[in-house]
């Protein structure tokens, strides 16, 4: 069992604030300011350019990795971090169509999140070679895999709804047909169980700066299958990815295992402050985790149903079919979660309607489901998504 007691008090959480949101943005975790502190100034401002060697800090992709690889399922030496996850899925995606022989559809769904759209577009294009994407409702996903498909590529927590694919059985459907999958845990990784080996998946990955409260900006993970670390030829390749970084051929000769998945050189300040953050993870059981997320959402839906019945559930209403998030629709659910932020109870929106609420057991319980709620429930009552200073739109909603 978990002590969600023992974890909370692991977070700097402002002072009556009821924090929903982690599922786009993880809090800071009190051990993250003072480590990376120590590294800017017991390492880069010590140790100078010896730091890569002193420090270890050309090590810590894979230290960092391999912490990830326990959350995620997957065994020591198949994960490295570093890179945006947009990279990182451009990387797999061109890796997997290498060892995909000659077949030429990607086929994702439409609840995919339209960055991973965006990545398969421009990389079929820029491959050519026949190389199509082809995009089906999520529900159609099964149906339509056959002996055209070269990868499956989806992710396994719907970013609007928390609709939740099943990673196994598609992955076994995909692989009957002769296809190659790739999933992105970017809404999963540390917040339902993942097993990647059990699964069978051959490609997967993910952000650093939601469930895992690795901060904004944080370097995202990779993991690649051991049967394809040696044969998949990933079309962006850098130096961090050679065999002999430091040889400085001017040919590329791609590193064992996991190490041809990496590009550039790692971003060290901010790989320092996603492993401080890993240690929230120590002594956690995912299986806990998943039960008392399921247990705080339920709570939520049952409550805003009860108290807010303008408010339309947009998730899953089973809660086995849902990652660790609810949503909402509501026409004026920009406004109305404007409303609830200015109040205390900070969630977010995503267009055209969804009102979005993140459960994280390491730092919320009962008593915050239940207080976001009274807050919501006193929003809709006074509607003050009316209020003309809830409709002004910044950049990022």
């Amino acid at each position: 069992m978990t002590d969600f007691t023992r974890t909370r008090a692991l977070f700097d959480l402002p002072e009556g604030v009821v924090y929903l949101d982690g599922n786009s943005l993880g809090p800071l975790p009190k051990g993250v300011a003072e480590r990376v502190a120590r590294t800017v100034r017991e390492e880069w401002g010590a140790m100078l350019i010896r730091g890569w060697n002193d420090a270890e800090w050309i090590g810590l992709p894979e230290k960092v990795g391999n912490r990830i690889a326990k959350l995620i399922g997957a065994p020591k030496g198949t994960v490295t971090v570093g890179d945006s996850t947009s990279v990182n899925l451009f990387k797999v995606l061109t890796a997997a169509l290498s060892v995909a022989g000659t077949r030429c559809v990607v086929l994702s769904d439409n609840g995919n999140f339209p960055n991973d759209l965006y990545v398969a577009q421009e990389a079929v294009r820029a491959l050519g070679m026949g190389y199509e994407l082809k995009v089906v409702a999520p529900e159609a996903v099964e149906g339509v895999i056959d002996d055209t498909v070269a990868v499956l590529m989806l992710t396994e927590v719907d970013y609007r709804t928390g609709r939740l694919h099943d990673m196994k059985a598609l992955t076994a459907k995909a692989h009957k047909a002769g296809a190659i999958t790739i999933w992105d845990l970017c809404h999963s990784a540390g917040a339902l169980p993942i097993d990647l080996h059990g699964a069978d998946a051959d490609f997967a990955v993910g952000c650093g700066y939601k469930y895992l409260n690795g901060g904004p900006g944080a370097p995202a993970f990779v993991y690649c299958k051991a049967e394809w670390t040696e044969r998949a030829a990933p079309a962006l390749a850098g130096w961090m990815g050679h065999a002999e970084p430091f040889a400085f051929d001017l040919r590329y000769l791609p590193g064992d295992g996991i190490s041809r998945m990496r590009v550039g050189t790692p971003p060290i300040l901010s790989m320092a402050a996603l492993d401080a953050a890993l240690d929230v993870w120590d002594g956690v059981d995912m299986n806990s985790v998943r039960a008392r997320s399921l247990e705080l959402s339920e709570c939520f839906i049952r409550e805003v149903e009860g108290r807010c019945p303008r408010l339309e559930l947009a998730s899953p209403r089973e809660a086995a079919r849902r990652g660790s998030q609810v949503s909402f629709r509501f026409k004026h659910g920009f406004e109305t979660m404007q409303a609830l932020i200015a109040a205390g109870v900070i969630g977010d929106f995503r267009a055209p309607d969804i009102m979005r609420f993140g459960f994280t057991p390491l730092y919320l319980g009962l008593d915050d489901v239940l207080a976001a709620v009274d807050r919501l429930e006193d929003v809709m009552k006074r509607r003050l998504w009316e209020e003309p200073v809830y409709a002004v739109r910044a950049k990022v909603t």
